[in-house]
């Protein structure tokens, strides 16, 4: 039976965007300038644009708290030894008294270029899907290189839209394809790249930090495996595209300011105008 379609603006939610301020290579990286302002800031401003009810920077440092207080984004600080960016968005949904049926998007810092429109699909497929606890994104992959790259995540899913696995394998395995032939995909593989946005129930992230760590979770180092060890339902959307690029080097950074002001066309690139 298809799942009812719910009015996109009908829906309420909260936008959280954990912010470490330490990498490895990209120190300060939420800080980075893009265009005159503060990623976390350029992450926000992107966020707002989806409807939420409220966006909030959860964050360990207090200099990224200050950007973005400087820049009129709500931001909340957090513990800095949380082992997963999951148990900081339980803290932060405590902090703010988020009711458990309240819906929780976790946007990243670093993905200034995230489109508002996927943000929201989130917050909505969660509504509709009312045995899941959480919704997340996947597109589906062409690539043979993609395919057999183990910092690719994957997904399969069940006939309702569910996730079954997520792995840095190449799964499905095409058996008799494969064993034969590595160059392409064959013809109607249902693999799929799995796309890292998540939407959560509140009630659900309460409950996260006292979960049992899943074998599963710590081989493939994913920790939305440890939902699916204890039960959880995950519903994904298939969208179509790759997503838009994330910031975690130097490179990376290069290549969003350029893009970003290539939105925003050579005159307002200048000025500074956001």
């Amino acid at each position: 039976m298809p799942r009812a379609r719910i009015a996109a603006d009908t829906v309420a939610f909260t936008v959280l965007i954990p912010a470490r301020y330490a990498s490895t290579r990209l120190p300060g990286k939420p800080l980075a300038d893009i265009a005159g302002k503060p990623m976390v800031v350029r992450v926000a401003e992107r966020a707002r644009k989806s409807g939420a009810q409220r966006v909030v920077v959860a964050t360990d440092d207090a200099r990224v708290c200050a950007a973005a207080a400087a820049h009129g984004v709500d931001a909340i600080m957090t513990r800095a030894d949380h082992p997963t960016g999951t148990d900081r968005l339980a803290e932060a949904a405590v902090a703010l008294g988020l009711g458990d049926d309240a819906i929780v998007v976790n946007v990243q810092g670093d993905e200034p270029l995230l489109d508002p429109v996927l943000i929201r699909r989130m917050a909505t497929l969660l509504t509709e899907q009312p045995t899941a606890a959480i919704t997340t994104a996947c597109h589906p992959l062409h690539d043979i290189a993609e395919a057999f790259n183990h910092n690719v995540v994957k997904v399969v899913l069940d006939a309702r839209g569910f996730a079954l696995y997520f792995s840095r394998a190449t799964i499905p395995w095409a058996r008799d394809d494969f064993a034969t032939l590595r160059t392409r995909l064959p013809r109607g593989l249902p693999i799929f790249r799995h796309y890292g946005l998540y939407a959560y129930r509140a009630g659900f992230l309460r409950a996260y930090p006292g979960l049992a760590v899943s074998p599963i979770e710590t081989f493939e180092a994913l920790e939305q495996l440890r939902a699916l060890w204890h039960g959880y339902r995950i519903a994904v959307e298939i969208t179509h595209g790759t997503p838009a690029p994330g910031i975690d080097t130097p490179e990376d950074l290069a290549r969003v300011r350029a893009l970003h002001g290539a939105q925003r066309g050579p005159k307002e690139a200048r000025s500074g105008l956001p």
